[in-house]
Parts: structure tokens; sequence; C-alpha cells
């Protein structure tokens, strides 16, 4: 199943409309990576898979409330905030990238699929000043390097019910890695969520900052 279907079945809950927002994903990012590449040209094929179903493993995790605040470091393509602001319509998503023609990607992507709570910015994540509940990415480096980038920029009140701090989706063996911050995290396996041979190794991140 690649296709938008592969989300409806994950994701019962869908809207008509959300359904149809990652419906259009699959057109959209094949026609905008034919200009400006921004996924490999291969994965195209595999872009529910390997990017939509990827990024919305978070959403297995967490669940973000109304009102809340998200920040995407490296986003890329959109990926993981696009997915993530199409099934969470009431929570802020600013989706931030120091190349600025992936953010024309995002930007008209977002506007594209009829997206109102999606800010696309070329800035990088230190630059920020606001504070957010939740900081996410899809592996730009390494959590320590990443930690030190954002670790100033999560508000210190929490209202989900994990408390605030970064959700990263990673893969392979992370225990050398997680080690070298000496803080404590949680690992949740995509295996558990999703069928999927590409999620073998795939892992969503949380590390709590205030801890």
């Amino acid at each position: 199943m690649q296709d938008a279907a592969l989300i409806s079945h994950y994701f019962p809950q869908l809207t008509e409309k959300q359904k149809n927002q990652f419906a259009q994903l699959g057109y959209l990012y094949r026609e905008w990576n034919d200009k400006i590449n921004v996924i490999s040209r291969k994965d195209v094929d595999n872009l529910y898979v390997n990017h939509v179903l990827h990024s919305l493993g978070i959403a297995k995790v967490m669940e973000f409330k109304p009102g809340a605040s998200v920040l995407d470091v490296g986003t890329g393509g959109g990926f993981p905030g696009i997915p993530l602001a199409i099934l969470f319509p009431e929570t802020k998503f600013h989706l931030v990238d120091s190349i600025g023609k992936k953010i024309t990607v995002v930007n008209a992507v977002a506007e594209a699929v009829g997206l109102t709570n999606v800010k696309a910015e070329q800035i990088r994540a230190e630059q920020l000043k606001a504070k957010y509940d939740f900081v996410v990415s899809r592996a730009v480096t390494r959590m320590k390097e990443f930690y030190g980038w954002v670790n100033n920029k999560i508000k210190s009140e929490s209202v989900h019910t994990l408390d605030n701090g970064i959700l990263y989706l990673k893969g392979g063996d992370l225990d050398e890695e997680m080690s070298e911050l000496k803080k404590r995290y949680s690992m949740y396996d995509l295996t558990d969520y999703f069928k999927e041979e590409f999620f073998e190794t795939k892992k969503v991140v949380y590390l709590p900052i205030f801890n």
C-alpha cells in the first residue's frame, strides 16, 4: 500500500478533509521534487511510507493538544512537520530549515493543502527566540548536538501527558549516541505501531528537557 489509504489504515479517525490533504501530498511532492530536489529521486515512490507515515510515528507517541506549539528543526521538504500539521490542525507548527529552497517547497505544499497552522522560515534553530511545547525532527544530527541547539527553546510548563521536550525520529542502534547526553530518555520502536519493513530499526526518541 503506497498511497494515502495507508495513512487512513493507521489513523482511522481522519476526517474527509484530512484524507484529502494527505492524498494531495503525493502529487505535490512529485511535482515540486522535479523542480527542487527535497527528497531523493528513488524515494519519491515511497513517499507515504518513508516520509509521511514515518513523520506520523511521533503522533503514536504524543497527541498534541489544541493551541500547543511545536518546532520542527531541519524540516527539509516539510517532514515531520507537514504530516503532523494535517493530523493536528489546531496545533501550531513552526518549520525551520537553513536552506531557503526547501522552505519554498514547504510553503507551497502547506498553502496547496490549505494548512493555516504552519509557519515556515529559513533560519537556524539557534537563532530562534520563541519557546515551544515540543521540538520535533528527523535525525538531522547526533542527539547531543541537537540538544545543544534546542534545549533552551522549550517552555518549562507542560500541559501534555509527556513533559515538554524533544521527539526525535531516528534509526539504528542509538545506545551509544544517547549515552553521550547523560540524560533520562525513552525510546519507542515504530514496529510496535507500523508493520512495514522500513520501520524495523526506526524509533521515536523522547527526551524531556526538565529532568
